[in-house]
């Protein structure tokens, strides 16, 4: 047992954890329904160009943060500093009962599902047998092999968890980059210029969307897209682990931010590039990057794809599994949660948080409603994502003499926009998904109760 974090994170590390939690299986599925709402190929890259903006605008406001608390915990404890400990605590709770074990299910079955292209045996339908109500599909349990060989590999320690996270992002930034390039040499046909006539005409169901039906359906597009942007804030969780975290910590937030968000649009660029609209609307099971890859490798295109999602998605899920136990480990330091979790084993990692995180992230895969449980949480991210930029403007005033290695970049405007942005997509969502919006309130709300019980105890 050792008592110190190894800090053995550099900026390349660091960065390679930002943009490889980030990149999963959504940049390849989302597009089909955002250009089914949204009706054209212009507003389907305003999409990405508004959630890469946000995006970008909250990782240079994060990295004030950030750099002035580098420890273990990241959102969390900037959540409990500005706003106090059951602020930091919820958001704890949230990520541990869904939004980071609910994602790492998903993308280990997005492995799985790929998997099965190549291996049909590894099927959904495909069940070895079952224990009451589960089902064990031969899915379902490479899923779960997934999370528990990366569970124990980042149980040896940091570097065992960068070399992993390095190798695979290296790999599918550059299989990303391959297909965007590859589309615009050889994907070019002549029903795809046919966007040119109605670029930014927003047809959907055969209508044209009115001004205030557009702006709607932009707001609740995004959803997809930012989901798909999610997790950049990860680096965050293990800055005690990272080389120094004043300066990389922020500065990986705004490098993976940037690259992932020109690697998004540009793909969506190559699909409209070589696809018409109704190709991406209506790709078969929403696999647009199949679709695309059609064009350019034809009968080859489904394996390849796989291949290239399957990196993809084993790399996103050791960064999400590698982040996330230092969120558990800071808050059982404040006696939030079990004190096992707030232990580090001899290769100074969180190795109990680390294993819980794994038991529950395989629950949520056999349970089969990881993704219902999504779709709830994204209102709940944003609402944490814009309580910990507002953070910002709280610690100036509440702390103004406190060290800033790094400010907010162009603060207040550039926090105040991204603040304005998010709540009013958060309010679209309210009045216009609302079946996923207050459930995903009510998710959130579940942690008072542990809270007050946690504190109890903590007092005793």
């Amino acid at each position: 047992m050792t008592s110190k974090f190894v800090r053995g994170l550099g900026l390349f590390d660091s960065t390679m954890i930002v943009a490889g939690s980030m990149i999963g299986s959504g940049i390849f599925i989302v597009s089909a329904d955002i250009a089914r709402q949204v009706g054209a190929p212009g507003w389907l890259l305003m999409v990405w160009v508004l959630t890469g903006l946000l995006t970008v605008v909250a990782a240079l406001s994060y990295g004030e943060l950030a750099a002035m608390f580098p420890d273990a915990g990241g959102q969390y404890i900037y959540l409990r500093e500005a706003h106090g400990p059951l602020w930091g605590f919820l958001y704890g709770w949230t990520l541990f009962l869904v939004i980071q074990t609910g994602t790492i299910a998903a993308v280990a079955v997005a492995f799985a599902k790929f998997l099965g292209v190549l291996m049909p045996s590894v099927s959904a339908t495909n069940t070895l047998f079952t224990l009451g109500p589960i089902s064990f599909s031969t899915q379902r349990l490479v899923g779960i092999g997934v999370v528990a060989l990366l569970t124990a590999t980042n149980t040896l320690g940091i570097k065992a968890g960068k070399i992993v996270q390095n190798t695979f992002t290296a790999a599918k930034v550059g299989a990303l980059a391959a297909l965007i390039v590859l589309a615009f040499f050889i994907g070019s046909n002549d029903e795809a210029a046919a966007h040119t006539a109605d670029f930014w005409t927003p047809i959907v169901n055969g209508n044209i969307l009115s001004t205030l039906a557009l702006l709607t359906a932009i707001g609740t597009a995004m959803v997809g897209s930012l989901f798909s942007s999610d997790a950049w804030n990860n680096i965050g969780f293990a800055a005690e682990e990272v080389k120094e975290p004043h300066r990389t910590v922020p500065r990986a937030m705004m490098f993976g931010t940037i690259i992932v968000t020109i690697l998004y649009l540009s793909a969506n660029v190559s699909y409209i590039f070589v696809l018409p609209m109704d190709g991406i609307q209506h790709a078969a099971e929403d696999r647009v990057g199949t679709a695309a890859a059609q064009m350019i490798f034809g009968v080859n295109a489904a394996a390849i794809m796989a291949v290239a999602i399957m990196i993809s998605t084993f790399g996103c899920t050791n960064g999400l599994i590698l982040a996330g136990a230092r969120v558990y480990y800071a808050m059982a330091h404040h006696g939030l949660f079990f004190k096992k979790i707030g232990e580090l084993n001899e290769h100074g990692v969180p190795a109990n948080g680390l294993i819980l995180q794994g038991i529950w992230a395989a629950a949520l895969t056999l349970s089969g409603t990881y993704g219902d449980l999504l779709d709830y949480v994204i209102f709940a991210a944003l609402l944490f994502y814009v309580l910990t930029v507002a953070g910002i403007f709280v610690l100036r005033r509440k702390r103004p003499d406190a060290e800033r290695p790094y400010k907010a970049w162009g603060y207040p405007v550039m926090p105040a926009l991204y603040i304005v942005l998010a709540t009013l997509i958060m309010i679209d969502l309210l009045i216009y998904k609302p079946a996923y919006t207050w459930p995903g309130l009510g998710l959130v709300l579940t942690g008072l109760p542990v809270y007050f019980l946690w504190k109890r105890k903590a007092a005793s």
